[in-house]
């Protein structure tokens, strides 16, 4: 899908050519709109491919007047009973006053800028415009930061009383989100700090600033996410030993129950025998053996209750 848009007179409106200042988004293109973009531009073919490969990691690269910039942005999808957290690539793409944005999936982060949600955005302030790309990127992996951590109190409390491993395949996977962001979010840094001895800014002491509160933003949510892991992985620790001291509490008591049990039993089969036994004869002989077994029972239930094992 590609769509071309224009800033007039502060509004940002959807065009159907291109135009000199203006936006073009390209989600999941077909190969007829790549080809289009590539020769419309001249532009290096490799760039568009960069940008739509979901394994590519963020850099910088430059070839004489076309720029390709690729960062990971967040990205979020329901799975089962919860949500996924993994990153994808962004590819932002300056060539002939014109800027080009790729990537395979719809992102919050672009609908923000197409639904005019950013406050200050022109399309024909190129240089500003990538920066308010990557601030609102550094402020969605901190939104989706504070959801996983959330998220990751709402299955704690659950794993309290859990003898599941449910739940801890839960915290497995939001710990794999926290791994996809953290790696993603070291690519963004050294982008980020590529960009700070790049020309194009110091022609702009604003766009200067702007890019360190981006680096700013960037490093907070490195910093959360480096602290969401190491909290969720000491938990993960910690409730599987819970949940394997859970189970040992329950084998504990179902053992002595057998024990307790197995006394009653016991004197039923020594009596039981087809030979000669105390108090065959005696008229209150099952009473007696029954007596017997009862207080043997009870004194077996007493000791290990003393020795806590109920």
């Amino acid at each position: 899908m590609k769509r071309i848009y224009l800033t007039v007179e502060d509004h940002l409106n959807e065009i159907n050519t291109f135009e000199k200042g203006c936006w073009v988004h390209l989600q999941n293109p077909t190969r007829e709109e790549i080809d289009g973009i590539n020769a419309r531009f001249a532009l290096d073919p490799t760039y568009i491919q960069s940008a739509l490969d979901e394994e590519e990691s963020a850099r910088i690269e430059r070839d004489g007047d076309q720029t390709l910039i690729i960062v990971d942005i967040p990205y979020v999808e329901a799975e089962g009973n919860g949500y996924s957290y993994t990153t994808v690539p962004l590819g932002i793409i300056m060539v002939d006053d014109v800027i080009i944005t790729v990537s395979t999936r719809e992102s919050t982060i672009i609908t923000d800028f197409t639904e005019e949600r950013i406050r200050g955005f022109w399309t024909f302030k190129r240089t500003r415009f990538i920066l308010q790309l990557l601030h609102r990127n550094a402020s969605r992996f901190l939104a989706y930061l504070k959801q996983i951590d959330k998220a990751s109190m709402f299955v704690q409390t659950r794993l309290e009383a859990s003898m599941r491993n449910q739940e801890l395949l839960q915290m497995m996977k939001l710990e794999k989100s926290l791994v996809y962001f953290s790696t993603s979010l070291k690519g963004n840094e050294m982008v980020l700090e590529k960009m700070l001895r790049m020309d194009m800014l110091r022609k702009y002491p604003d766009d200067s600033d702007l890019l360190e509160d981006v680096i700013i933003e960037n490093k907070q949510a490195m910093e959360m996410c480096a602290i969401y892991r190491d909290i969720m992985s000491g938990t993960m620790d910690a409730f599987a030993s819970i949940i394997s001291n859970n189970l040992n509490v329950v084998m504990k008591v179902l053992t002595s129950l057998t024990v307790v049990l197995s006394i009653p039993t016991l004197f039923a089969s020594l009596w039981g025998m087809n030979v000669g036994v105390p108090f065959e004869n005696a008229p209150f002989g099952f009473w007696m053996v029954l007596g017997i077994s009862v207080v043997a029972s009870v004194a077996a239930f007493v000791l290990l209750w003393r020795k806590k094992m109920f």
